[in-house]
């Protein structure tokens, strides 16, 4: 992990949370696990109180009916909150963000929003202790809101899976809790460069932070506003599939097991379980599911100037688990990057992977959510093109400015979860 530009203030503060919390996360079988079980006769994979989330069958069927694929996916119909709280100090904005311990997490601990809390958690479902800093994003205590938006989640993983992400503005002194710290957002940006530090949730949120991104060239975007909101509802109506939950017992080409739920073909994902012992969450320990993909997946943006100004090829992404099936993608956004994408190569993959040090403007391995996903990774790319690309692209694909994705992110079900982490990684440079 290299630690560039991050300052060691806040390296010494890591170090002592790594150091201050004890964790343990072992597999074990499913039988093992207390107060999850197999419904029967769905065989879904359900948590005693109903709560949480359930493990569940996605059949996915195409416009004229013939061809029909079927999966496991997450199914977890509760929002739960992702806020970061921003305050000035010395006419300097700062986020309070926390170290938080994950389950799934391949370096067990990374930097998560002020809070990051699923209803059932702050509700206290488990129990537990209650949910820091919660009072600052609901009811009527709350600061000054500067974003408020339900987002997406991973569309192949998640069915329908939604979080509140919100900033919070505070003026007043807020007591800070040993697992949190203020960072200035000129560090945070830092931040984002280094391998595994940042989780997927602070990525989202801070996608739409509202601070400015950084020096932005003079010019127009190639395309207008209403012209790439016109592409993107004309790629939503022409996905004629159609997608809906099964019973898991329901989904073939999958086998259960003692100790996972894999696809016969062993190129897609497992479903595991673990036990988790943790020092610092709400409960000291439990039990879980979570999806465990089988390679590192790829996400990147090709970068390319149009009359001076930097675009973003942007790509209408298909996901059977979105709510509404369509959102902005990547120009290539593959799961598993060594599997390469189901029938054949995507458009630009060549480009992504053959591209040389000197286009590549950022490149880190970051990890996805490590509460539902165990050693999730994706390997996150821009890379600057030039006349090699044409400005004309095929109709799924449109050039957009940063300034353009900015304002869509600042409403629910435009970005999808990859194209909002790419965003927060553009305005890292």
């Amino acid at each position: 992990m290299s630690w560039d530009g991050v300052p060691e203030a806040f390296q010494e503060w890591w170090t002592k949370r790594a150091r201050a919390g004890w964790f343990d996360v072992t597999r074990i079988p499913f039988d093992e696990m207390e107060g999850w079980s197999f419904d029967e006769p769905t065989g879904n994979l359900v948590h005693g109180s109903g709560k949480f989330f359930s493990v569940e069958g996605l059949r996915v069927t195409d416009g004229d009916g013939r061809g029909t694929w079927a999966q496991p996916v997450i199914h977890q119909p509760e929002f739960g909150v992702l806020g970061i709280l921003v305050k000035d100090f010395d006419g300097v904005p700062h986020c309070l963000m926390q170290a938080k311990m994950e389950p799934g997490n391949i370096n067990t601990l990374q930097l998560s929003p002020t809070v990051q809390a699923t209803r059932s958690n702050y509700t206290r479902v488990h129990g537990g202790q209650p949910t820091r800093y919660l009072d600052h994003f609901r009811g009527p205590g709350r600061g000054q809101v500067l974003v408020d938006t339900l987002q997406s989640e991973q569309g192949t993983w998640f069915w329908h899976k939604r979080n509140r992400n919100m900033v919070v503005r505070v003026t007043e002194d807020v007591p800070l809790h040993e697992d949190h710290q203020w960072i200035a957002w000129d560090d945070l940006r830092r931040m984002l460069r280094v391998d595994d530090l940042v989780n997927m949730d602070s990525r989202s949120v801070i996608a739409s932070l509202p601070f400015p991104p950084g020096p932005r060239s003079a010019g127009a975007a190639h395309h207008s506003m209403s012209h790439v909101l016109s592409w993107f509802t004309e790629a939503k109506t022409r996905c004629d599939w159609s997608a809906r939950l099964v019973p898991l017992t329901g989904v073939p080409g999958w086998a259960r097991s003692p100790r996972r739920i894999s696809d016969e073909a062993g190129d897609r994902f497992d479903v595991i379980a673990v036990r988790v012992q943790a020092g610092n969450r709400e409960v000291p320990g439990w039990t879980q599911p979570l999806l465990a993909p089988r390679g590192l997946g790829l996400a990147a943006f090709l970068v390319r100037r149009i009359d001076g100004v930097p675009h973003l090829l942007a790509r209408a992404g298909h996901e059977p688990g979105l709510l509404d099936r369509v959102e902005i993608a990547p120009t290539v956004q593959l799961p598993d990057a060594a599997a390469g994408g189901s029938g054949g190569a995507p458009p630009f993959l060549d480009v992504v992977l053959g591209a040389s040090q000197d286009q590549v403007r950022f490149d880190a391995v970051l990890s996805e959510e490590g509460g539902r996903f165990y050693h999730a990774r994706t390997r996150y790319r821009l890379i600057e093109v030039g006349d090699e690309v044409p400005v004309r692209v095929p109709e799924d694909f449109c050039w957009t400015t940063v300034s353009q994705l900015m304002e869509l992110v600042g409403h629910g079900h435009y970005l999808n979860v990859e194209a909002r982490t790419l965003l927060a990684c553009a305005r890292s440079l």
